[in-house]
């Protein structure tokens, strides 16, 4: 009887064995499967842009600076209308661009007049023209995304379409822009915003913008008209609207000649929108 009982006990033991291997490979298996896939971010849609430390960077994994990329830091959705800084300040914001010619222009009065803006630029121009891009970042501006197109009915168009316009325009900016240069604010086409526009620019960092002053620059009105709507509007607020895309803005170029030295004069001083 002490061969057979030996026997068994061999059989017994192999079969356990198998088991323990058959159980380890199954639970190894299902922890892949479970494992969360958004810990790589997913490209070109936007998501892990930025670096956690105030810097924008790639919206793939694989974008410029090497090596995989963050969630960005979440901001208000609250559309913002004031300054960061405390006091007496004007917020420049230019809108449109880029545009060969009058962004170079735009870029040399404020170096004249030591004045720093805030550049609502177009995607597909920043696609177009990634050296203007960079100029305006290499000049100490900040970046604000303009959607793809410039699309003033956007609102009325599907979420998934908002979206696109919102995180795509993103992406070409930051491209064009180079490593490392943050995208700080979403400005809508004419305003164009919805809560669900707002909500994803929020969510990738972007603070939604406003202005408190609407130059109508882009009508072409006379240079007059600029100088006195923007003189009469600071009252309503600091974030002034100009334009440096869309057609000719010579009379913008002109009129920002007169009122760079007149905000000095009258005590402002140059800041930046809220984010």
């Amino acid at each position: 009887m002490a061969r057979p009982t030996a026997r068994r006990s061999r059989h017994l033991l192999i079969a356990t064995a198998s088991a323990l291997t058959f159980f380890a490979t199954i639970s190894g298996c299902v922890a892949m499967a479970t494992e969360d896939p958004g810990t790589t971010g997913t490209p070109g849609t936007g998501r892990g842009g930025d670096d956690g430390k105030g810097r924008g960077g790639a919206s793939s994994p694989a974008g410029p600076g090497g090596g995989a990329s963050t969630p960005p830091a979440r901001v208000s959705a609250e559309i913002s209308h004031e300054s960061e800084d405390p006091g007496k300040t004007v917020n420049l914001t230019i809108d449109d661009g880029p545009e060969p010619g009058w962004t170079v222009k735009v870029l040399d009065l404020l170096a004249k007049y030591d004045a720093k803006a805030t550049f609502c630029i177009i995607g597909s121009r920043a696609q177009e023209y990634p050296d203007l891009v960079k100029k305006v970042v290499a000049a100490g501006h900040r970046l604000c995304n303009h959607s793809v197109d410039h699309n003033t009915a956007m609102d009325k168009r599907p979420e998934s379409y908002q979206e696109r316009q919102v995180l795509e325009a993103r992406t070409m900016i930051e491209k064009a822009a180079g490593p490392g240069v943050r995208v700080y604010y979403y400005r809508a086409p004419g305003g164009a915003f919805t809560p669900y526009s707002r909500d994803v620019a929020a969510s990738h960092g972007m603070r939604p913008l406003g202005w408190s002053v609407d130059t109508h620059d882009w009508r072409n009105p006379g240079v007059g008209h600029i100088v006195d709507a923007v003189k009469k509007g600071m009252k309503e607020g600091p974030v002034v609207l100009f334009h440096d895309g869309g057609g000719n803005r010579g009379q913008t170029v002109a009129a920002l000649e007169q009122l760079l030295p007149w905000f000095k004069e009258q005590g402002y001083a140059f800041a930046y929108p809220k984010t």
